[in-house]
């Protein structure tokens, strides 16, 4: 197993943002901002040979970050960190740099199935909750 000095979760931003029509609120740019600071850090700090930037290329495309300083960034890595960057719609010079690149499509969600707590019905109703069976994931 894994010891806290091996393996290191960062929660960081505040989740969703507004798209599409809405104007992106600047307190989730500074956010990102942040939140990409911290993960190229992490990147060139020398304590990790792995970092996850998990849904950097969401924020890339809702133009939070610019695409080519994150990309001048991972260029320039120490040799020995393995960079991951999830998310859809990756900017088309971080496809260019990466060495695999993967589109995933969905064929079975947890999440399409709703298990409701009370009495096992699953009408649904403003006074159940919806539960979430954990699942086995491949």
């Amino acid at each position: 197993m894994l010891g806290d000095d091996k393996f290191e979760i960062r929660p960081m931003g505040r989740g969703f943002v507004k798209i599409g029509g809405a104007e992106t609120d600047p307190a989730d740019i500074k956010l990102a901002q942040e939140c990409w600071q911290a993960g190229r850090d992490a990147i060139y700090s020398g304590k990790y040979d792995l970092v996850v930037l998990d849904e950097i290329n969401y924020t890339i495309s809702y133009k939070m970050l610019d695409a080519a300083k994150v990309v001048e960034a991972l260029k320039n890595r120490p040799e020995r960190v393995h960079v991951i960057c999830t998310g859809r719609n990756a900017h088309p010079q971080l496809v260019e740099l990466a060495d695999l690149v993967t589109e995933m499509r969905e064929v079975k969600h947890p999440y399409t199935k709703v298990y409701w707590l009370s009495g096992g019905s699953t009408t649904r109703s403003p006074y159940r909750r919806p539960f979430r069976r954990p699942r086995f994931f491949l």
